[in-house]
């Protein structure tokens, strides 16, 4: 029986619920539900009744295109709360071979660092494992040891943030089976293994947020939200030209560019500024001025989050850009101006189903959920407190396959 997977983008600018079908080949979309965010802002619930009907009215959208009533989704999460730290835990082997159990055993270890208790844990990703000193382990499953270390990735939330979009998607009645960091959603659909590999950053620059995932070796090491995005651009065109923030939207949308030297100084838009009874006509330039500012702001401020990182000389692969806000013109030439790194601009591929409206780096995330969906349900890993309820048939204890590519992901 082929399962059913249900992911719920809850941004800034829009609510995006799907509903995709797990196929051998490929996640066929079901039902699309797509509804203007309100009530949110910098990707934190600030109107929880607006908000839930927003939810509400993307969730019963899918229902109805797909036929599917919804009752658990996996739940994409950004904002400013958002943070990180790294963690290591040591156990002693069980048995002279290592399994799956002694794992879980290990990232349960370091998961026991000091959060503070205003905060919960999202994700623990494990950046790599040292069996009896020996270090540079990605997978120690069946090897022979004494002692297991690993290194973790750790990513907490604001509790309280938490809690009010888990309580918004309940108002649809849907359970939030668990909550995926925007990028780590993103990365799984626009990034090659290869990039992960050579090392990588993924920046999904959204309405509100800009989120950052750092990728070295194949694993997640390091993540941040920055509070700013595509919205901030729009303000600024607002505040620039004194147009409303509607008319502002469309302007970026049809005439924006992000680098000024890439519009040519004859070119000009007509728009009606507040105050004024005729239409003014504006300089292409004087837009793309306005523009390349802030977008110059978003990467500086990113680079500088990669170095705080200290990996920013680990990334040979660059950036690979999405998000809503990565459509804008020019935004690819600039970033590599400003980072001195290769970049390119992704979108979900390889799509079936009703995929009309998702072939955009907008949905990058959406598309994220369900795939990350699909792989928790094929490879899910038993923590050490809590055993599988049931295995699928044929499956023995030590498969390493699932393993293997269950480690690229998470442990709730």
């Amino acid at each position: 029986m082929d399962e059913i997977v249900v992911g719920i983008d809850v941004g800034t600018t829009k609510v995006c619920t799907l509903i995709g079908r797990v196929e051998e080949e490929a996640i066929r979309i079901l039902g699309v539900g797509i509804e203007p965010s309100e009530g949110i802002r910098k990707g934190v619930i600030v109107d929880l009744a607006a908000a839930s009907q927003a939810i509400v009215r993307s969730v019963e959208k899918a229902e109805q295109t797909s036929g599917v009533e919804i009752t658990a989704a996996l739940v994409s999460l950004a904002g400013a709360h958002v943070a990180s730290i790294n963690s290591r835990g040591v156990v002693g082997v069980s048995g002279d071979v290592i399994d799956e159990y002694d794992i879980a055993r290990a990232l349960d270890a370091a998961r026991a660092v000091a959060i503070p208790h205003n905060r919960e844990i999202i994700h623990i990703i494990q950046r790599g494992f040292v069996v009896d000193g020996q270090d540079g382990i990605n997978v120690p499953i069946g090897m022979h040891g004494f002692r297991l270390e690993v290194e973790a990735h750790i990513i907490t939330a604001a509790s309280a943030t938490a809690e009010n979009l888990r309580q918004c998607v309940g108002a649809a009645g849907v359970e939030v089976l668990q909550f995926v960091l925007n990028p780590l959603a993103s990365g799984d659909v626009v990034l090659t293994d290869s990039e992960r590999q050579m090392g990588v950053a993924v920046c999904d620059i959204g309405g509100g947020t800009t989120d950052l995932a750092i990728y070295v070796g194949g694993n997640i090491w390091h993540t941040m939200v920055l509070a700013v995005g595509g919205n901030h651009i729009t303000a600024d065109i607002a505040h620039g030209l004194r147009l409303p923030i509607p008319q502002a939207e469309e302007v970026k949308i049809e005439y924006g560019y992000a680098l000024k030297s890439g519009v040519g100084s004859e070119e000009h838009f007509t728009v009606r500024p507040f105050g004024e009874e005729q239409p003014a006509q504006i300089n292409r330039q004087e837009l793309a001025h306005i523009i390349e500012a802030r977008v110059e702001e978003i990467f500086l401020l990113s680079l500088q989050e990669i170095k705080r990182s200290g990996y920013d000389g680990l990334l040979p692969a660059g950036m690979v850009l999405t998000g809503g806000t990565s459509n804008l013109p020019g935004i690819r030439q600039l970033a590599s101006q400003v980072l001195g790194l290769p970049v390119r601009t992704a979108k979900p591929e390889n799509l079936v189903g009703l995929v009309d409206k998702l072939s955009s780096p907008a949905y990058s995330t959406s598309v994220g959920l369900l795939q990350w969906a699909a792989a928790m349900q094929d490879e899910e890993m038993p923590s050490a407190r809590n055993r599988p309820r049931h295995r699928p048939k044929g499956e023995s204890r030590m498969n390493i396959e699932p393993i293997k590519n269950w480690f690229k992901r998470l442990l709730p």
